[in-house]
């Protein structure tokens, strides 16, 4: 927001400053000479109308454009960020031509009912009788990769393979998606199977939700399918009708047509904190009802705990769980269901980036307190210990690898900053002593000390290093009129500062003097300053 004549009187004190003519020490003389250059660099930038407006919409990334050779030098700031979305589209085109998103989901069934529905007396004779006997009975896999052809053009490949107490199949899918417009796409799908015959789809996805009305969202998709078979054609149709009912709540409506016909809505609410489901559908052969809820916590984990009761032809389900990040890319969560008929089940889900690994355990056909008991308390259990023994210090360790490895890559660029910034403490000096004398004839700002880096103050971390450095000449070079603002940026980027703990969490504190008294502030890194306080 800076007006011309802000970044001209910025760049004359900063001039005066660094001007190497002021210094008459051969080595404060060169270290004057490459400060000033840099800030000779900085007002070419910001003096000049059309790479300031590169600038303060992309920073130093957009100097760095491949491209910006050919733009013309009078365009406005306007035409000069539609020419920047350009050349990052055509930069994104040759990004997608070589991405093919690869999804995938391996779920394997494990029959654990010889635990809890065992009968001695049938095992009597059996070799090997007193070890209960654990079954994998079912394992699916499917698997999908994308293949953008153009802008708008994506082929998606995919394919999938079922077993299931000895019997299996698989199929493969081929779809072409086209984006039509902004508002909408289609998809043709060609499939086989070596249980099913040949399948065309079509799906068409189009929002309908006006321009005026920017709050408002809907959309309706349909999907219409031949399925090819020794029985002959079976035709299917599935449409879904969606508009937002306010702002965190979605309403939808689903009429399926063919071999399962049924009409299906549902009530979705999504907040910050929660996720609300209330479902209802009626059709052939299943008619059914759900209500799930899911409490979101705000910590770094993104721990989630969840319910829900569904209840139809079928029976009754009861299911109950919690998800937790594991790592960076990693999702763990359980989820114990129990039912009437289904009995009681654990599902083991492990989310790894864009893979999923499913793991339903079955544990009983009846509704036994004990199986429920062991598949809460069990995963809990195992659960901590993974986490205290294993997880967390491999996180720990992970974490320390990434710091020292982020260290080594910004080694000579730290050391280099470390020097300018010593280099400029040394040639404020002589402004300083003059600020500070103008701020003590006015009883005005005198800043007494100041420290930049990691600071250690909650006892859980007391065994961390403290990593700070002093900024106090710095800091006061910057008081202008008794006062002194900074702006919503890493302060690792003012004059005679730099970061004396790459990839750390840092802040800036400040005891400073102001009509005679004493205070204290404590600001974050990227956080706006201005003293003195009001």
């Amino acid at each position: 927001q800076a007006s011309q004549e802000e970044l001209k009187a910025a760049y004359r004190r900063l001039c005066m400053l660094y001007h190497p003519d002021k210094h008459r020490d051969p080595e404060l003389k060169t270290q004057a000479e490459r400060l000033f250059n840099l800030v000779h660099q900085a007002y070419e930038v910001l003096s000049d109308p059309q790479t300031r407006a590169i600038y303060d919409i992309y920073g130093r990334r957009g100097l760095e454009m491949e491209g910006w050779e050919v733009v013309e030098r009078k365009r406005t700031p306007a035409e000069i960020r539609e020419e920047f979305e350009r050349l990052q589209r055509e930069r994104e085109e040759r990004r997608l031509q070589q991405r093919t998103n690869p999804k995938g989901t391996i779920s394997v069934g494990i029959d654990a009912t010889d635990l809890f529905d065992r009968y001695d007396e049938e095992y009597e004779d059996v070799p090997g009788s007193s070890f209960p006997q654990i079954e994998i009975n079912k394992m699916h896999i499917s698997q999908s990769i994308e293949a953008p052809l153009t802008a708008t053009d994506t082929a998606i490949l995919s394919g999938n393979l079922s077993t299931q107490n000895g019997n299996g199949g698989g199929s493969i899918n081929l779809a072409l998606r086209r984006v039509t417009s902004a508002k909408g796409w289609g998809e043709l799908e060609f499939g086989a199977g070596d249980l099913q015959g040949p399948l065309f789809g079509l799906k068409i996805f189009r929002n309908l939700t006006p321009r005026w009305q920017v709050l408002e969202k809907r959309f309706i998709t349909t999907n219409c399918a031949l399925q090819f078979s020794s029985r002959g054609i079976r035709p299917g149709l599935t449409t879904v009708l969606a508009r937002n009912l306010d702002k965190n709540t979605m309403g939808y409506l689903q009429w399926r047509w063919g071999i399962q016909s049924a009409m299906n809505t549902s009530i979705v609410r999504d907040t910050k904190t929660s996720h609300f489901t209330v479902a209802l559908q009626l059709g052939i052969p299943h008619s059914f009802m759900m209500v799930s809820y899911q409490h979101k916590f705000q910590d770094e984990d993104q721990t989630r705990v969840k319910g829900s009761l569904k209840a139809g032809f079928f029976g009754t389900i009861v299911e109950y769980g919690a998800e937790r990040k594991i790592s960076r890319h990693s999702i763990l969560g359980a989820t114990v269901s129990v039912g009437v008929p289904q009995g009681v089940s654990l599902k083991i889900k492990l989310n790894r980036a864009s893979q999923t690994y499913f793991f339903p355990v079955h544990l009983t056909d009846q509704l036994l307190p004990s199986a429920v008991f062991y598949a809460t308390v069990g995963p809990l259990v195992i659960y901590f210990a993974m986490h205290r023994l294993i997880i967390k210090p491999y996180l720990r360790a992970q974490k320390e690898r990434e710091l020292e490895k982020q260290r080594e890559n910004t080694a000579s660029d730290i050391l280099q900053k470390k020097q300018e910034a010593e280099a400029a403490v040394r040639l404020m000096q002589e402004s300083v002593r003059r600020i500070i004398e103008a701020e003590e004839a006015r009883m005005g700002l005198i800043v007494v000390n100041a420290w930049y880096g990691k600071f250690v103050n909650d006892n859980s971390r007391k065994n961390e290093k403290v990593k700070v450095i002093d900024v106090t000449v710095p800091l006061q070079c910057l008081v202008k009129d008794s006062k002194l603002i900074l702006t919503e940026a890493s302060k690792a980027g003012l004059p005679g500062f730099y970061d004396p703990c790459v990839g750390e969490e840092k802040s800036l504190k400040v005891l400073y003097q102001f009509r005679g008294v004493l205070h204290q502030v404590m600001s974050a890194d990227n956080e706006a300053l201005r003293i003195p306080k009001q």
